[in-house]
């Protein structure tokens, strides 16, 4: 089964765009409603069984059942009945809204996050199911709305189903995005001649093994003075007014331009990168710790997360070319050369020098090198051997199971 997701931009008229603003708003006040719903149930659970707080006490029967998403969807249909407001949304929508709020909290328990939270305005509303015969040349059929035109900047594609839609609101308009969906099966791209190992570096973006060091635009910085004047600009209108509104819209706005432009060139480079090669190698690496590091600043604007673990992933996959995580411990401590352990280097040196063999590049390459050779061990292909014709480079330290984590 493949699934496709494309994005149109909507054409909208007022009484749409009304029409838009006022399931977003429905959709909010659903969401916050059961979000505080399970917040008094957890609350009044931690109260002293011998005693009660001074100000205020949550008063809940005992046996009432926890407010999950099947009881709370039980409630959120017998209030359409009496509530004007949530009858004049799609109920689906609604249902949406509670399976988005009921997945914050099972991200929670199982990954960790934060408590969610209460939000000041919804951005985006799904419908999980299309009408029959919905698709039309520059217009789209949805439940509730109508035929909603678009800006068709692409065909749908052959062989697809249309199976739900997404409305997102952003800085610069309204966005449709549709998920088409096939039963074709795809197969497993084939194990290439040509071979690539990337490592993600601090002074250039990406280092290739072929001594290619890759370094990225700054983005954001580039837009900083314009950034800093709009900031300035705004810290003396009155919050709420007209001007205040208008200037965050263009605020906005310029960081929605950052950030496309920023997907535009990883599109490129990933493009770039699947045309020299068959198989791509890459680190098994935590960006997220890099987002609070010495090296934040320059890791976000980059964006190197965001191109190793989506961008890259998807072009390779598109393009049937071999996609790869290798376990990222001691890549910059190995000799790609000969595969000896030449300890441990400090982030000022930028040139590696291996004390066996006399080898000397830039760190970055070598480390690139070695995730090539620990790519192709876990591939099965041979990689060529060292100086001293008795142990194949990268070896040394880690076995099969450990040199390779797909993704």
């Amino acid at each position: 089964m493949i699934t496709l997701t494309y994005q149109y931009k909507l054409k909208l008229n007022k009484q749409q765009a009304q029409e838009v603003e006022r399931t977003l708003e429905v959709c909010r006040c659903v969401y916050n409603f059961a979000l505080s719903e399970r917040k008094h149930w957890l609350k009044s659970r931690k109260s002293p069984v011998n005693s009660c707080s001074i100000h205020s006490e949550y008063i809940i029967p005992a046996n009432s059942p926890y407010p999950n998403y099947n009881n709370q969807a039980k409630k959120l249909t017998i209030a359409k009945k009496s509530n004007p407001n949530l009858k004049s949304v799609n109920a689906q929508v609604l249902q949406q809204t509670l399976k988005t709020l009921d997945k914050a909290f099972s991200d929670m328990k199982a990954k960790g996050y934060g408590f969610p939270r209460f939000k000041k305005q919804m951005k985006s509303f799904v419908f999980p199911a299309m009408l029959k015969n919905c698709l039309a040349k520059g217009k789209v059929k949805l439940p509730q709305l109508g035929w909603l035109k678009i800006k068709q900047s692409r065909d749908y594609p052959t062989g697809f189903e249309p199976k739900q839609a997404r409305i997102v609101k952003k800085a610069t308009g309204y966005y449709l995005m549709i998920a088409f969906q096939s039963q074709e099966s795809c197969p497993d791209a084939p194990v290439g001649k040509v071979s690539l190992g990337l490592d993600a570096g601090i002074e250039s973006f990406v280092a290739t093994n072929t001594g290619e060091l890759i370094k990225a635009p700054k983005f954001l910085l580039q837009a900083q003075s314009k950034l800093k004047l709009l900031q300035r600009r705004l810290k003396h209108k009155t919050k709420g007014s007209h001007n205040w509104l208008k200037l965050q819209k263009k605020i906005a706005k310029l960081h929605e331009k950052v950030a496309n432009t920023r997907r535009d060139w990883h599109f490129k480079l990933a493009n770039y990168l699947c045309d020299l090669t068959d198989n791509i190698f890459v680190e098994d690496i935590n960006f997220i710790s890099w987002s609070r590091g010495i090296v934040r600043k320059q890791s976000l604007d980059s964006g190197i997360g965001q191109f190793i673990n989506e961008i890259l992933p998807y072009v390779c996959w598109k393009r049937s070319k071999i996609y790869l995580k290798v376990n990222k411990d001691g890549t910059s401590q190995e000799c790609s050369n000969c595969g000896n352990h030449t300890g441990k280097k400090q982030l000022s040196e930028r040139i590696h020098n291996c004390q066996y063999c006399g080898y000397t590049a830039p760190r970055d390459v070598v480390s690139a090198e070695v995730i090539k050779n620990r790519g192709l061990i876990a591939v099965g292909q041979p990689v060529n051997q060292n100086a001293c014709g008795d142990v194949l480079t990268g070896l040394l330290q880690s076995n099969l199971s450990e040199l390779v984590k797909c993704l």
